[in-house]
């Protein structure tokens, strides 16, 4: 074995180190972030909260009406992203098998073969995940919390990272089937994707004018940035991230308030006080941030919390939405000062 030098020993310290590493997480992630933005146009609030599901290692519902950008974002996130992406487009028709998977009989070696469903990557686009009955919605289930599939009895572990972005349309009724109860909670964050501003329209109308695509941006100018193992290196040095016993008190008041707020018929579990924790340690190494600060949970309650709560019948039909009621909470709950 050759001898060491000073200065070597110095430099792998040095990549090595904690604040280094974590430095470098948080320049990729927004590299990443400013790669997303060239194919998204207006929906930067989005692309940061889809990032911050991807650091924390969690699942991401995206709710908006048609032609906002909802698969073109997921679209551009894999053509970032170097690992393997799949689309199950969610019919009335579609069976759980056409999801996991199934055992196939194998006439040549007289035996049964395993079929892996599309459901075995990296980045899983379940697009309009509502047009599916309840029991196709539950073949995701297992795999959301467990990242596995129970095939024929056999377990069998999905690459990792492992994310699903399901997509809904909040407008149409007649056909889709909601979402049930534990499966909206296994989605860390909730987004409501909206119009884009009228310089961001006028921007987006120019770009998808230029391009060959009859009314889409194209994705393939967009440079991967990230392999498989960069994602899993960046988000255990998310999980590492200090959190003050006043920041993680913070995050469990929150939730907690939920469940006795005037005008909440129902609150959020002890999923979403994690999910606020993680939430927020990816919040500040998307910002470049040492340790997670109050506004950094506070960025995320919204996406943690929309799906996990319903509204009582009376302020619904008063008009008023779930997301005014949650910000009123967190105006009136007292944040911490670090």
């Amino acid at each position: 074995m050759s001898e060491q030098t000073p200065d070597t020993a110095a430099g792998e310290k040095s990549a090595t180190n904690p604040a280094t590493q974590r430095q470098r997480a948080s320049q990729l992630a927004q590299a990443l972030r400013s790669e997303l933005q060239k194919a998204l146009i207006g929906q930067t609030a989005v692309i940061d909260d889809v990032l911050t599901a991807l650091l924390a290692n969690g699942h991401v519902l995206i709710e908006g009406v048609p032609g906002l950008g909802k698969t073109l974002l997921v679209r551009a996130l894999a053509r970032c992203f170097g690992g393997e992406f799949a689309r199950i487009q969610f019919t009335p028709d579609l069976m759980p098998s056409d999801v996991t998977g199934h055992a196939v009989y194998d006439q040549q070696a007289e035996q049964f073969k395993l079929r892996r469903g599309p459901v075995f990557t990296h980045l899983l686009l379940a697009d309009e995940i509502n047009r599916a009955p309840a029991k196709t919605q539950a073949a995701l289930l297992e795999v959301m919390q467990e990242r596995q599939v129970t095939l024929e009895g056999r377990a069998l572990p999905v690459p990792q990272p492992f994310m699903v972005l399901a997509t809904q349309n909040p407008i149409e009724q007649e056909g889709t089937y909601p979402l049930p109860e534990a499966e909206l909670d296994r989605f860390m964050l909730k987004l409501q994707m909206g119009y884009p501003e009228a310089g961001e329209e006028l921007e987006m109308v120019r770009q998808v004018t230029r391009s060959a695509r009859a009314d889409m941006l194209e994705v393939t100018p967009l440079r991967p940035l990230l392999q498989a193992r960069d994602v899993l290196a960046m988000q255990k040095i998310a999980s590492e991230l200090p959190v003050d016993e006043q920041v993680l008190d913070y995050a469990v008041r929150i939730a907690r308030a939920t469940r006795n707020w005037p005008g909440l018929l129902l609150g959020a579990g002890p999923r979403a006080s994690i999910a606020l924790v993680r939430g927020g340690r990816a919040r500040a190494l998307l910002r470049g941030g040492e340790f997670v600060l109050p506004d950094d949970i506070k960025q995320c309650a919204l996406a943690v919390l929309r799906h996990r709560v319903r509204l009582s019948p009376e302020l619904d039909i008063e008009g008023l939405s779930v997301d005014q009621v949650l910000q009123q909470l967190l105006d009136q709950l007292p944040a911490p000062r670090l």
